[in-house]
């Protein structure tokens, strides 16, 4: 595995959806989420953002802050199995949302079996039982994924201190 790089790397948003909200995790995962859709923009990182069956879930919530990039929706778990998903010649990704161990997972596993280098901030994805986000992270990990944390990913993306995009992306993380 390398280093994430801005060249390389798509920020890949799943589900984070209003149909989600009583979750107890939902408002930590909103939040790193939206930490990440942040970094994402100030290093001209690509966005690529789902959502589940929105007529029954609702749309993404407003706190992750998405601003004209478009949603794809779809029923299907993985988002790579959605129609319209394309990283855009990307063969890294950051991978972040709802739930860890359903369509979180087998968006990791579809992109892991692609050839896509994987990374999975454990702060920026949850499940509705801690059971399942317990159990999926390792699951993850084992298939080749990496799982760090958000200010691990940002901070590997900017690839070093003092520049403007450090210090735009240090104001997000903190």
């Amino acid at each position: 595995m390398a280093l994430l790089e801005r060249e390389r790397a798509a920020l890949v948003l799943i589900d984070v959806q209003e149909g989600f909200r009583p979750y107890a995790t939902f408002a930590a995962v909103a939040e790193g989420c939206r930490k990440l859709v942040a970094g994402a923009r100030e290093l001209g990182i690509p966005i690529v953002a789902t959502e589940q069956y929105p007529k029954g879930l609702g749309h993404t919530a407003p706190e992750v802050g998405l601003d004209g990039e478009p949603r794809i929706e779809k029923t299907v778990f993985s988002a790579c199995r959605a129609e319209g998903f394309d990283l855009g010649g990307r063969d890294q990704a950051v991978v972040c949302g709802i739930e860890a161990h359903v369509c979180v997972s087998q968006t990791v596993h579809d992109l892991l079996a692609a050839g896509v280098e994987v990374h999975v901030p454990a702060d920026a994805v949850g499940s509705r039982h801690p059971i399942d986000y317990e159990r999926a992270l390792p699951r993850l990990e084992r298939a080749g994924a990496v799982v760090a944390t958000i200010e691990s990913a940002l901070l590997e993306l900017c690839e070093r201190a003092g520049t403007p995009e450090f210090k735009a992306v240090q104001k997000v993380i903190l």
